[in-house]
Parts: C-alpha cells; structure tokens; sequence
C-alpha cells in the first residue's frame, strides 16, 4: 500500500475515533478492509505521535477527559518495559496452568501475551485484562464479583476478597507502585486486594525498574514473600544487587 493511501487511512482513522470516542481494532480493520495487523502498526503510529491512546484491544481519542483516563496513560508509561517483563512473565505460565493477575498495567501486558497460551484459565478482577483475552479461543478469564471502578477500569469491594480467597492458581502474578527496600512492596490503592497473595502457590511481582528503590503509600507485602520478582534491565547495577539479596530476581530483556 503506498505511503499517500496509508497516510491517508491513518487520518481517518483518526476522524473515525474523534466521531466515536474509541474502536476496536477489529472495527477498525473491518471499516478499513485492511487486516488487524496493518491497524495495529498504524496505531502505534498515531500513539508515537500522539494523537490516540491505546486501549484494551483498541484505541481511543488522545484529547478524552474522565477518570479513566489516568489508567490509560498509565498504560503508555515505561511501554517498552512493560512489553518486555510482560514476555518474560507470560513464558512463566505453561499450557494448562491457570493464573491470578491483577489490576495493574503491567500485567495488562502480561494478559496480551498470554493470548498465544493454551487451555489456560485467568482468574481476575480486571475488566483491562478481561477485554485484553475475551477474543483468545484457548483462554477461559473467570471474573471476581465486585464493584466496578473506573479510575483503574477493575473492580473492588470485599466480593473480591471472597472471589479470591476460594482460588488457589498456579501462579499470582502482581504488580506494585514500588519497591521500597525499607518497607517493601507499596501500593497507592487503599483498596489493594491483599488476599490476591494467598489466591495461587508461586508469587511473582512484575514491576518496571523506575519504581524500584521508591516508596508509596501503602505496605503490601514484603520483598521476601515473592517467589520472584520481575523488573526491566533499566535497573541500575545497585539497585539489583540490593535486590537479589532479598528476593530472587529475573531482569527481562
């Protein structure tokens, strides 16, 4: 396709989501009569430029107000680490396994890659992960009750809490707003599902390296208490080796 006409799709594209607010890539493509694929690349395009936010299996205007949109620009933030610790964890679950993941963004990435899985069961109070593996044949996602929030497009309350305490997954993967090496791994969320710890038997933390070595609000468990930890090989040298003297720990590349 020449490089006028893919310009070209690219605006409408853009005009499309500016009439609708967002699309799915598979509304996009079939309004394009183009594949998935081409859509997918055109939309990372219009997110390098900055003109849509990527969405759960989609896009939406960039110029977009509301409280859900604190979640998807989250969702953008340290991308290209997210993808790869998102690769890296995903390889830690095998055909026939089930896994919890949480509501964080990283594991939204985590949730992308695990579509290529098989006969997998996800068990989540995340609607972002929910959207993510709706389309994946292989995959069964089985939601938690709860209270929808749209701050981080999840679900809270104590049916959550009871959900979880009924599971027992191979693997939680989790994630954090930092790695204190004080006071361990730390939330914002007064409304962390503390319970989403003893819903599986291994418990791995994906976290990007730009929260290790900071503090937040909240205290959501120690280093120690994962099984393992995943960061991105941002982490400065330091930081590392603090960190496999508590935790055993994989860098994704």
């Amino acid at each position: 396709m020449s490089e006028i006409t893919e310009r070209s799709r690219l605006d409408s594209i853009v005009q499309m989501l500016k009439v609708n607010t967002s699309a799915s890539i598979g509304e996009i493509a079939e309004a394009f009569h183009v594949s998935q694929m081409t859509i997918r690349r055109d939309l990372q395009k219009l997110v390098e430029a900055g003109q849509v936010i990527r969405i759960p299996g989609g896009a939406r205007i960039e110029h977009w107000r509301g409280a859900e949109r604190s979640f998807f620009e989250r969702l953008q933030k340290m991308s290209h680490a997210k993808r790869s610790i998102g690769a890296a964890a995903s390889a830690l679950v095998h055909d026939g396994e089930s896994v919890v993941l949480d509501s964080g963004t990283t594991t939204l990435y985590v949730a992308r890659e695990l579509r290529a899985r098989r006969n997998v069961v996800v068990f989540t109070f995340s609607l972002a992960v929910l959207e993510e593996l709706s389309s994946a044949e292989d995959i069964r996602v089985e939601l938690t009750g709860g209270v929808y929030r749209s701050s981080s497009h999840d679900l809270i309350g104590h049916a959550v809490g009871r959900s979880l305490t009924s599971i027992y997954a191979d693997t939680v993967i989790f994630g954090a707003a930092s790695i204190s090496f004080t006071r361990g791994v730390m939330v914002h969320d007064p409304d962390a599902q503390r319970e989403l710890l003893q819903a599986g038997k291994r418990k791995v933390l994906v976290v990007d390296s730009s929260k290790v070595g900071t503090e937040a609000t909240y205290r959501l468990c120690g280093v120690e208490d994962c099984d393992l930890v995943l960061t991105d090989n941002g982490i400065s040298a330091e930081d590392l080796a603090r960190l496999k003297r508590i935790a055993q720990v994989q860098v994704a590349e």
